[in-house]
């Protein structure tokens, strides 16, 4: 059994430690997730995110990744911009990266901060815990619900009152018996603010996303050329894209990240898209040492250049265009004579 008082002591340690909410639910508490989780992956809405269906099982539920979990404790961190991100759309000629990229990878961050909750728990109760941040089967965005730190608004992310659609989430895993939170009130309301504000239409119905339609998916997880049908809607966005978080009124409560490892970093702020179409491997990887945008490679982030420079309507990138046009890579290639020819 655990000390009465042991919720409390979790929750202060962890604020304590640089997370801005904290709760805690059972494994039990998911609802129609799983059958949510089937009928999206039965439709296909998950793409070439083939990790999705291949451990669906220990997705859908904590108890299917590891059955001896007995509670979950579900930890948030602002990562609330200082500027709207949409800004930038209207500067054809710098590229914009989605606000969670700008800065330190949150991976490293949080993972960090998790292990050390979890050491400091195991010392004042001794149990079993598992702790994830992003790259496990994990359902984190119902489990936060379920835990109180917000609600998942209709465009599938969590909206806090007191961040907005800003919150990075790690999730604990525990064999600890402890008293679950009260899920949070649904508070969207009538408005579809989000849903309207998607760029390639990628909202089937509220709450329900076809990812393949997603800018997201299309800039960060699709390894292929992106189909000429959304080409045009990428605009200038080189990484992710933040337009139905940006677009939540529940925004105007939120607060600038406190933590200075978030921060956008001064050359990702608005970087100019004729200095990223020239990077190489070598200086892709130095520029984005320590960003989560190293994971795509060069290729693919050089592709997502040269469609933001097709989309421009500046002529002056041709000549960088062009020796693009024999790159080694086939997606490099591909996207460069598109850029060349909307150019043209």
């Amino acid at each position: 059994m655990s000390p009465p008082n042991l919720e409390l002591l979790i929750k202060n340690k962890a604020q304590e430690m640089g997370f801005d909410t904290v709760g805690i639910t059972s494994p039990d508490n998911l609802d129609d997730t799983a059958t949510d989780l089937t009928e999206y992956i039965e439709a296909g809405h998950h793409g070439t995110m083939t990790w999705m269906q291949e451990r669906q099982t220990q997705r859908a539920t904590p108890k299917g990744l590891w059955p001896e979990a007995r509670s979950v404790i579900m930890l948030g961190l602002n990562y609330g911009p200082n500027v709207d991100p949409r800004l930038l759309l209207d500067m054809p000629d710098h590229g914009n990266i989605s606000v969670y990229a700008r800065g330190k990878d949150y991976h490293d961050i949080i993972k960090k901060r998790l292990k050390k909750l979890a050491r400091w728990l195991i010392s004042e109760m001794p149990c079993d815990l598992k702790v994830f941040v992003d790259t496990a089967p994990v359902m984190e965005k119902p489990l936060a619900a379920a835990a109180g730190l917000g609600w998942q608004g209709k465009h599938t992310n969590m909206v806090s009152n007191e961040y907005g659609s800003w919150l990075f989430l790690g999730a604990i895993y525990t064999t600890l018996e402890l008293p679950s939170n009260p899920q949070h009130e649904y508070q969207c309301g009538s408005c579809t603010a989000c849903l309207q504000a998607c760029p390639t239409s990628a909202f089937i119905a509220p709450h329900k996303i076809d990812a393949r339609r997603c800018i997201s998916y299309l800039t960060i997880e699709l390894k292929e050329p992106v189909p000429l049908e959304f080409r045009k809607a990428l605009g200038n966005r080189i990484y992710g894209c933040d337009d139905c978080l940006s677009a939540c009124p529940w925004n105007k409560f939120a607060e600038v990240s406190k933590e200075a490892q978030l921060h956008a970093r001064l050359e990702l702020q608005a970087p100019l898209l004729s200095d990223l179409v020239q990077l190489d491997d070598k200086y892709f990887r130095e520029v984005f040492s320590g960003s989560p945008i190293k994971r795509i490679g060069r290729n693919r982030f050089v592709r997502n250049v040269l469609y933001a420079i097709g989309n421009s309507g500046d002529k002056n990138f041709l000549p960088l265009i062009q020796p693009l046009i024999n790159d080694e890579n086939d997606v490099v290639r591909d996207a460069a004579e598109w850029a060349k020819i909307e150019l043209s």
